[in-house]
């Protein structure tokens, strides 16, 4: 029976490997550890959520905004809106009105 040596591994063998080893280490703790690594994973999700709910706001003031917008059309403005625009930006009143400031 013949007894087999292993082979001596050459500095550059080893110093191949290691340098993959590392770079392996280093991408494992990326995932893991990472911006979007598996730690940031809940994070990310709260920032969604908050997102989502902002976007949300966003949209029903759009909304209401389009609405206004809708009714102060040249062709056919609402009266009620028109009237409220004068007396809030001009400052104007009909003579038999009555002002009340309110603090």
């Amino acid at each position: 029976m013949t007894m087999l040596r292993p082979e001596p591994k050459l500095p550059r063998e080893s110093l191949a490997q290691g340098v993959a080893l590392t770079c392996l280490l280093l991408m494992a703790g990326f995932a893991v550890a990472g911006p979007s690594g598996l730690l940031a994973w809940s994070e990310n999700l709260r920032q969604l959520e908050a997102r989502q709910a902002e976007i949300a706001q966003l949209e029903s003031e759009r909304d209401e905004l389009r609405n206004r917008v809708a009714l102060l059309n040249p062709r056919h403005a609402d009266p009620d809106l028109t009237g409220e625009l004068l007396r809030s930006n001009l400052n104007v009143a009909h003579p038999d009105e009555m002002v009340m400031l309110l603090r």
